[in-house]
């Protein structure tokens, strides 16, 4: 969830945009995993790989305060093809900057409201990005499937991978 976000009803806004962005992603043939860490300890909200293995952050803004606290997102730019803020229909669009892309969401759902720019991943580091997310994502697999055994948080979150 976002840094910003510390309130019950923040957090609760930023569940249901992450829900309904992480239904967006896989409408469009992406599948998104929440809270990896990237490489340079930044944890994205959101990283997806699509079926070209194209890769997307989308980071969840639950509101202005959060979004104007926020002045580390040009850091996750280097980790993705795309970068798109996710944001609820209450959020004044125009404070998106043009280098990212904009989602609005709500619980049910998410649309897209400005496509991101692509920049296109190094081979290498496509290929470390790719690991880190497919990794992350088997070892929650794997703790969802033993109900009896803990992963331990660095797993949890990537930072261990």
């Amino acid at each position: 969830m976002p840094d910003g976000a510390d309130t019950t009803e923040d957090l609760a806004r930023a569940a249901a945009i992450a829900r309904g962005s992480l239904r967006l992603l896989a409408d469009l043939s992406l599948c998104g995993i929440q809270e990896m860490t990237l490489a340079n300890n930044r944890r994205a909200d959101i990283a997806a790989i699509g079926p070209g293995g194209e890769i997307w952050i989308v980071e969840i803004k639950s509101g202005v305060p959060d979004f104007q606290s926020d002045a580390k997102w040009p850091e996750y730019m280097p980790f993705c093809d795309r970068f798109w803020f996710a944001v609820d229909h209450d959020f004044p669009q125009a404070l998106i900057p043009e280098e990212a892309g904009l989602i609005v969401a709500d619980a049910f759902g998410a649309a897209v409201i400005r496509e991101a720019p692509t920049d296109k991943l190094s081979p290498a580091r496509r290929k470390a990005v790719t690991l880190r997310l497919a990794r992350l994502a088997a070892m929650r697999l794997s703790a969802a499937a033993d109900a009896g055994w803990t992963a331990s948080e660095a797993a949890l979150t990537s930072s261990g991978l």
